[in-house]
């Protein structure tokens, strides 16, 4: 299988040491295995993405040695890509508009069990089903264009398991199980590697009717990225391990969308003094400030630890 793997940052802010890791390991485990590196930027979020950071972030990965063997796909040019996903899911009727604040969702989680903690996934709190339920009301016809002037989640409760899932026999029980699997190669959720399985109970417990298209942007992190590693023929995925959890519904959505699932490989994160993730906010460990300073591409690659 060749092999296939990219780095996608986000034209937000500045390159940090956390991306200069994930980046270089990607590039090196890309010429370690005889294959290819390509570059994506991530700019769905055009109220927050700046042309400068995109030329800065590019120049940033060029002075540490790291270059891409095609042209780089931006995620702005494929809006209409997703907008096809997602009228093939409404169609199936398997997502709905929401409209609820996370103060809505607060209080929807509260009021049965005041005082506990709320349940959380990989996108925040787990979502009650607000909108869900209402959804169920509304006629058909009142369901069959699509509205773009709101959220719209995945009713995760109406995947199909068998075209969704694969089963097996469970000799311990005696029946059926269903689940869906990835292979992870860096930290998996428990800090495994190897096969990664997960069963829809896990998805409606852990994860819940999650967005799949925000009302501002017409899409969302977890449809892009699935149909953008299909469209760049990503064979395996390398990035941070704060997005493990995520995983499974990025295995959901390939499986929904008829996609190809890539090896995973979540390395570790590159924290601070205190142990806390750096972000773009942390302009201290910028990489245009090492580069400032008279660091060197090799410095960089020693404080990261490759």
């Amino acid at each position: 299988m060749a092999f296939v793997t990219r780095f996608a940052p986000s034209p937000t802010g500045p390159l940090h040491l956390g991306h200069a890791y994930s980046a270089m390991l990607a590039h090196d485990m890309a010429q370690a295995g005889g294959g290819t590196f390509v570059l994506r930027i991530e700019d769905i979020d055009r109220s927050r993405c700046r042309p400068e950071w995109e030329n800065q972030l590019i120049d940033d990965l060029n002075w540490l040695g790291i270059f891409w063997d095609t042209e780089p796909l931006r995620q702005s040019d494929r809006v209409g890509m997703y907008s096809q996903s997602l009228d093939k899911l409404w169609a199936d009727g398997l997502i709905y508009p929401c409209n609820c604040s996370r103060r809505d969702i607060e209080a929807a989680l509260s009021a049965p069990q005041e005082g506990t903690e709320l349940p959380a996934g990989p996108d925040g709190l787990i979502y009650p089903g607000v909108c869900r339920n209402k959804n169920h009301q509304r006629t058909v016809s009142e369901r069959t264009s699509r509205p773009a002037d709101a959220n719209l989640r995945l009713n995760v409760s109406r995947v199909t398991v068998d075209e969704s899932f694969e089963r097996r026999f469970d000799i311990s029980t005696g029946g059926w199980q269903w689940f869906a699997s990835y292979r992870e190669t860096g930290i998996g959720p428990l800090g495994n590697s190897g096969l990664i399985e997960f069963s829809p109970e896990d998805i409606e417990t852990q994860v819940g009717d999650f967005v799949i298209a925000r009302r501002d942007m017409g899409t969302s992190y977890h449809l892009s990225v699935v149909l953008d590693d299909a469209a760049q023929r990503i064979t395996h995925v390398v990035r941070g391990a704060d997005l493990t959890e995520a995983t499974k519904i990025h295995v959901l959505l390939q499986r929904l969308l008829g996609l190809p699932t890539p090896i995973y490989h979540h390395h570790r994160l590159i924290r601070d003094e205190n142990g806390k993730r750096l972000a773009k906010r942390d302009d201290a460990r910028a990489l245009s400030k090492y580069r400032a300073e008279g660091a060197t591409p090799a410095d960089i690659r020693r404080m990261v630890g490759l």
